[in-house]
């Protein structure tokens, strides 16, 4: 057999076991899996943590949450697996890598091994007669060897890029307010998960702060400026769903995502120059979605003493009211210079 027909019996068999080794299925199909992993765990317990310390509950607070947080690696793990179409035995086994990666790598440390841990297990699945075994044990061994090998390096990368962006931001609140927010509130909309990515940098802080400015000016930005084509029920299905519906409109006519990147340039700087806003990891890639980046930013600043009206007045300002305004009239100069057309965001809902 001479090597191309080696080649493309290699790729057979790749195909067989639906290993494709692409961009889309790695850093988008698996990540977006990723952050539903993240929201079934991490991000619950999150919410019933703050439930319970609002209402004086301590199921929520002391058993709920040390539960939902100690779990969230398996999530992340069997979600990936899931993205990347495991087999049974992979599945189920992803758990253990999971719960390692995240314990020795932080949620970087559980996706990469899941990743390799599931593609290897897909290797040897059903390929022997003791499948029982010989599956979950190459999962089990692979995806902590992986954590154990490389989960340290990358959660102190992770961790120092975090940081690094964070105390930039705290020096530099105006530069670095435009910055976070133009980034994170663009990959919120692209189909790659921005929560997983706030999640995997520690973004906190300020620079949360910034992050949730920037996805709440994309998310209302998109849901009132598409009122016209598509009516209340694609304002709630981008305003409190997901802004990613629009993403083949832009591709179709790419001006049309002008008016949410003006307005995220501005409210980021206001959220971190004049309103001091903070948020914590989990909330500040999700925008208005579920409502999620409020009870973050709410969470956020209960915790340095800043709560009460005064703050529910800022989240409704920031991340509702400016991002309404400004997308609005930013699109009323688009339309008048025929760069936005009636149809140009019209939803299949």
């Amino acid at each position: 057999m001479n090597n191309e027909q080696q080649k493309g019996t290699f790729r057979q068999f790749l195909e067989r076991k639906n290993i494709e080794f692409s961009v889309q299925r790695y850093l988008i199909d698996a990540m977006s899996s990723m952050a539903l992993g993240l929201f079934a765990s991490l991000l619950v317990g999150t919410i019933l943590n703050t439930l319970g310390q609002s209402l004086g509950i301590p199921f929520l607070t002391d058993v709920i949450w040390p539960f939902a947080r100690d779990m969230t690696g398996a999530a992340i793990a069997v979600a990936v697996a899931y993205a990347l179409k495991a087999p049974p035995f992979v599945l189920f086994s992803a758990t253990i890598v999971g719960y390692a990666g995240n314990q020795l790598g932080g949620p970087v440390g559980a996706f990469v091994s899941a990743i390799i841990a599931t593609e290897l297990g897909k290797l040897v699945s059903k390929e022997t007669k003791v499948d029982l075994i010989v599956t979950p044990t190459v999962t089990i061994l692979s995806g902590v060897l992986v954590a154990q090998l490389i989960g340290p390096g990358i959660a102190a990368f992770m961790t120092k890029t975090g940081e690094l962006v964070m105390v930039a931001t705290t020096l530099q609140p105006f530069w670095m307010g435009i910055l976070v927010s133009l980034m994170i509130g663009i990959a919120l909309t692209l189909p790659i998960s921005s929560a997983a990515i706030s999640m995997m940098l520690g973004l906190a802080g300020l620079a949360g702060g910034a992050a949730t400015a920037g996805c709440c000016a994309q998310m209302i930005g998109f849901a009132v400026m598409s009122y016209r084509d598509n009516g209340p029920g694609g304002v709630v299905a981008v305003g409190i769903g997901t802004s990613m519906l629009h993403m083949s409109n832009i591709v179709r006519n790419w001006k049309i995502w002008i008016p949410p990147i003006l307005t995220a340039a501005i409210t980021g700087p206001i959220a971190t120059v004049v309103m001091k806003m903070e948020n914590i990891p989990i909330g500040s890639g999700m925008g208005t979605s579920g409502l999620v980046g409020q009870i973050g930013t709410i969470t956020a600043m209960n915790a340095i003493g800043r709560g009460g009206w005064p703050l529910y007045l800022n989240i409704l300002l920031l991340h509702f009211v400016l991002p309404a305004a400004l997308t609005l009239l930013f699109t009323f100069i688009l339309r008048k210079m025929g760069w936005i057309k009636d149809g140009d965001l019209k939803l299949n809902l």
